[in-house]
């Protein structure tokens, strides 16, 4: 088990008003781009333009599922907690917390699986980035 395994890293996300719905909380859906943001700061966008733009490849979401515990509202400073781990050559599975100012429990929980892709589309390996 790697320290990314062991200590979560830690990212903001500010809830603005253009991410809840009616009723003043979080829409479901951008959770995910929380922890989209987030995984973007542990893997670096520089890393992942080049992996892109040099290279072209990237990654997409495999497969993932969700928890609602208890929604964020407009104000709220989240703590985006994520650890992951490397899972075969072309996968990597991410464990992400949002957690409220304040909070006893997480408000959302989400596991989600990554998989290296080729611009046509078939698996690559995942290149040496540093964070696994």
């Amino acid at each position: 088990m790697n320290d990314a395994e062991t200590q979560p890293h830690l990212f903001s996300a500010q809830v603005y008003y253009e991410d809840t719905d009616h009723s003043g909380v979080v829409y479901h859906a951008n959770y995910l781009k929380f922890f989209e943001r987030a995984r973007e700061d542990i893997i670096g966008i520089k890393n992942l333009a080049d992996m892109w733009h040099t290279h072209g490849i990237g990654f997409a979401v495999y497969k993932l599922s969700m928890g609602y515990h208890d929604g964020a509202v407009f104000g709220d400073l989240l703590e985006i907690r994520t650890t992951w781990k490397k899972e075969g050559d072309y996968r990597v599975v991410f464990f992400h917390e949002a957690w409220r100012p304040e909070g006893r429990k997480p408000a959302v929980t989400c596991t989600l699986e990554l998989v290296c892709l080729g611009s046509n589309k078939k698996l690559m390996p995942i290149p040496e980035l540093g964070f696994l």
